[in-house]
């Protein structure tokens, strides 16, 4: 049987942010995060303050700015190399505009599909497809891009990304790896990869409209602004207005203007998650994953995002029966665990499952 490691203290403190009592019997980081007590009240004061006419653009500046800096410290890289967005698609759609004519980007099936649209759209590349174990024997030194998720939507499986990384180095072929489904829940180094592109409302517990790019300095040469506004330039409030444009010279040529009210609810979160040992998140989460895959009666997954087939939708129609909240995606169960959940959740599943 899986044992459940004891959270240290900074962790203890960290799941105490979460209304217990609301998040039990709540499995579906996966899908969207929960908010922790501070993301809430930064979320009402901001509402209070726009209310009563206490909020204008340039407020929001700083805010902007220390979210993406916790962001950077999460993943380990510096913070010029992080870039803002709001949907991992339109950041995806950067990369998707720089590759060559003729060239080959190489997927994986069943990936989620902001990271494999962008570049479908693009008719004069080619777009090839594989499963999951094969991704890293499948690059050749005809593949200009491997993009894929670190963690599998729709399975929660985890990419051999080192496979992945020392494959692309050996055929000279860049990384765009998405790390939605991953970063606040499993370890994350983005100075690996080229690029990586990531939203916060999932497992990072922020409002959605908070996305980032990471790309190196290297690869930012290769990549056209597309999106350039007013917020990409080099003074943000003196490129308001064209027809003159100076962008910045590190990433934040790449940003998107924030959707506003989003980023005080999540910069306490990022900060939050940025001060965490991913490693000690990551085995609580899968941890109880596998207390899970014990109860009933499957094979441990080593995951945080425990999936089993489910075509009929019966076993999720159970655990909502039992109020427990699930997911089902590609003909499967999708049970998410993450810091507000405990054994107790692993249990309820169980019962509702006739386990």
């Amino acid at each position: 049987m899986a044992s459940l490691p004891t959270p240290s203290a900074s962790l203890r403190a960290a799941i105490d942010r979460f209304d217990a009592s609301a998040a039990r019997g709540y499995l579906a980081a996966a899908s969207i995060g929960l908010p922790t007590d501070a993301t809430v009240a930064a979320i009402r004061a901001d509402l209070d303050a726009w209310r009563s006419a206490q909020r204008d653009p340039m407020g929001y500046e700083e805010v902007v700015e220390s979210t993406r800096a916790h962001f950077a410290r999460l993943v380990n890289v510096g913070v010029e190399r992080v870039a803002i967005g709001s949907q991992t698609s339109v950041i995806t759609s950067v990369v998707a505009a720089a590759v060559p004519a003729g060239a080959e980007v190489l997927c994986v099936e069943g990936d989620f599909t902001s990271i494999v649209f962008p570049f479908l759209q693009r008719a004069d590349i080619t777009v090839r497809s594989v499963p999951l174990d094969d991704l890293a024997t499948s690059i050749t030194d005809a593949t200009w891009l491997v993009a894929f998720s670190l963690v599998q939507s729709s399975t929660g499986r985890v990419a051999d990304a080192a496979a992945v990384r020392a494959a692309a180095a050996a055929h000279g072929c860049r990384t765009l790896c998405d790390a939605t489904q991953a970063a606040g829940v499993h370890p994350f180094d983005a100075s690996a990869y080229d690029a990586t592109v990531c939203h916060a409302y999932k497992w990072l517990c922020s409002p959605r409209g908070v996305a980032f790019l990471t790309v190196s300095e290297a690869f930012a040469e290769q990549l056209t602004p597309v999106h350039a506004g007013w917020y990409a330039g080099e003074q943000i409030w003196q490129s308001i207005y064209g027809p003159d444009m100076t962008l910045a010279a590190d990433a934040r040529r790449f940003d998107v203007s924030p959707a506003w009210p989003c980023w005080p609810g999540a910069e306490p979160a990022i900060g939050m998650f940025a001060d965490l040992d991913m490693t000690e998140v990551w085995a609580r989460a899968s941890g109880l994953g596998d207390l899970l895959c014990d109860a009933l009666g499957i094979p441990q997954q080593h995951q945080a995002i425990v999936t089993w087939p489910d075509a009929s939708g019966d076993a999720l129609g159970r655990l909502t029966a039992a109020g427990i909240k699930a997911s089902g995606r590609a003909g499967r169960l999708r049970a998410a665990f993450h810091l507000w959940n405990d054994e107790s959740d692993v249990d309820a599943v169980a019962r509702a499952l006739g386990r």
